[in-house]
């Protein structure tokens, strides 16, 4: 299967164990934008508001795109800063357009409690709790 895995920034460092483990067993991966400099943001947020916002429209769209060319997304959802299964506003926007794309779901963790666990369970995701076995 072909899988895009989103989430914050923060979660990169869990990505290589994940990845490795994905990959033997057979699937195909996408990093997550800006997963090869995770500085990107920041030095476009220094460049003012107009830039970063632009940068970040630019970041939107090229999520759709290649939320299109995979099966699924898998949002490596953790703990951040007190908030447990967190999933931030961009991860948030791109599980909206793998659901609208008709694309497979899958949370490492649960559906986080919050503001948005109502549409978050309207995208009817695959819950791992952390067993990437579950990925069918």
């Amino acid at each position: 299967m072909k899988i895009f895995i989103i989430c914050s920034k923060r979660f990169y460092d869990r990505i290589p164990e994940i990845e490795s483990e994905l990959k033997k067993m057979g699937h195909i991966l996408t990093m997550p934008n800006c997963y090869d400099d995770s500085t990107t943001e920041e030095r476009y947020r220094h460049l003012g508001p107009e830039d970063h916002a632009r940068w970040k429209a630019q970041m939107i769209e090229q999520s759709e795109n290649v939320i299109k060319e995979n099966d699924a997304v898998l949002v490596l959802n953790f703990e951040k800063e007190g908030i447990q299964n967190y999933i931030g506003g961009a991860t948030f926007l791109e599980m909206y357009d793998a659901f609208r794309l008709h694309k497979k779901i899958f949370l490492f963790n649960d559906i986080p409690q919050g503001i948005l666990h109502d549409e978050i369970s309207g995208f009817e995701p695959a819950i791992l709790n952390g067993d990437l076995s579950k990925i069918a």
